[in-house]
């Protein structure tokens, strides 16, 4: 089988969602193509893959249609790895095998960025982009096609800013203007969204799940059922991820989709992590299994994130797999790890939301403001993980001149001041379950 797709990124999110995808593809007949990865860092796991024959097993588990499933299934379209910083003449080889069509890439929200230090003769480049554009030099040089990239970097416009910082190495390498037409006529970037929860190796359980398995394997991986790949562009004619079943959506514009995902499956927790928190409850889990919580959360969705949003067929059937996915019983997914760097994940994720649900119905969403007065009150009296400036300035101001910094939450708040007070006074003179009631009210 040829390989056809280059990975940058070893680590348990690709192996757990593209490449349980190509997976398929290959086993269903509709695709005939290998995987090959290639660390973006000097990664021992490469030694790992390579042993392993770039084989390893998939646990897929959670909830779906409301009953708990579990699958495992053993992934075979990975054909080797290649590291690089270890071999960097093997890495450039790749760029001559005529067969490849597709790249596919994972490199953190940090992977996409332009690091004017990068030299064009390092071996490798040491930022990401340095090392594809590197790439795409040496099979230009050979005169071969262009290739497709799939950028699933968490970042806004992933596949846009991915061509911008390998257009600006091009022009600061000096590597002419025929490589630049070749990088704009021939290769396409393409922006995607990605959306599944990948938990990767389960250490607490692996024993058992290897005694199920027969065999011992470094890679296993976990994730849920749930997933959905949103990717401009449409190459379901080359890569039939639609026919095989896959939810996969071509589109010409992710921003609706990322705008749905943001607005309801972040803006849920978001808006319920530290009313969780006030209350002692320390998972996910556990909120959807506590009665006032779960009604708290539904009241956020249904009430209010989703009517501002558009109360479609469509975003409803999402909202329904956002809580199926919330209340998955293999994931023990920690509130303090949700919560970190809170007040940036509250500006983007609920605030347009509260915005919107003002101008458009005249007054302010009770519940999504309450959710602010509760980040406000756990950062004054415990010790949250965000900006050492932005708690500081929480801690030593009211309300009213906390709300008017515009650094802090990208907007002058202060029109929220009278309700965020109120919650606050609910909260200390009844009790946050008292609040929390009062807030729904």
């Amino acid at each position: 089988m040829k390989e056809t797709i280059l990975q940058f990124g070893t680590g348990n999110f690709l192996r757990g969602f593209v490449d349980c995808f190509v997976d398929s593809l290959n086993k269903q007949g509709l695709y005939d193509g290998k995987v090959v990865i290639v660390s973006p860092t000097d990664s021992k796991a490469v030694e790992t893959i390579n042993a392993q024959g770039g084989r390893y097993h998939l646990i897929l588990r959670g909830v779906e249609n409301g009953e708990a499933v579990s699958k495992t299934t053993e992934i075979t379209c990975v054909s080797r790895a290649v590291n690089p910083y270890r071999d960097f003449d093997a890495f450039l080889s790749l760029a001559a095998n005529p067969d490849l069509r597709f790249i596919v890439s994972n490199t953190t929200e940090a992977g996409i960025r332009f690091d004017g230090a990068c030299r064009f003769d390092a071996r490798p480049a040491a930022s990401f982009p340095g090392k594809l554009t590197q790439f795409l030099y040496r099979r230009y040089q050979l005169c071969l096609g262009g290739l497709v990239m799939l950028a699933c970097e968490l970042i806004d416009d992933n596949g846009r800013a991915l061509e911008e910082c390998v257009l600006r190495y091009a022009v600061q390498w000096n590597l002419g203007d025929g490589f630049v037409s070749w990088l704009q006529k021939e290769n396409r970037f393409c922006g995607t969204l990605v959306d599944r929860i990948v938990t990767g190796f389960p250490k607490e359980e692996a024993e058992e799940i290897f005694a199920e398995l027969g065999c011992r394997d470094a890679l296993l991986d976990t994730a849920e059922p749930y997933h959905l790949w949103v990717i401009e562009g449409d190459c379901e004619t080359e890569l039939p991820l639609q026919k095989a079943g896959c939810n996969v959506i071509w589109t010409d514009d992710v921003a609706p989709y990322k705008k749905r995902k943001v607005r309801v499956l972040n803006g849920s927790h978001t808006s319920l992590v530290f009313p969780s928190l006030l209350c002692g409850v320390e998972t996910v889990g556990e909120s959807l299994g506590d009665t006032q919580l779960n009604d708290f959360l539904h009241t956020c969705l249904f009430g209010y994130i989703l009517p501002v949003l558009g109360d479609s067929e469509e975003n409803r059937a999402f909202a329904a797999a956002v809580l199926e996915r919330f209340a998955n019983p293999y994931i023990r997914h920690l509130w303090k790890s949700i919560s970190l760097n809170s007040v940036s994940k509250y500006t983007a994720r609920v605030l347009p939301t509260v915005m919107d649900y003002q101008k458009q119905r005249g007054s302010l969403p009770k519940p999504l403001v309450f959710s602010l007065a509760c980040l406000i009150q756990y950062y004054k009296e415990n010790d949250p993980t965000d900006d050492a400036a932005a708690i500081d300035f929480i801690r030593t101001h009211g309300v009213s001149d906390m709300l008017a910094n515009t650094d802090l939450w990208g907007a002058d708040l202060r029109d929220l001041t009278a309700l965020v007070e109120e919650s606050l006074r609910q909260i200390a003179q009844h009790g946050i379950r008292e609040a929390i009631r009062w807030s729904m009210s």
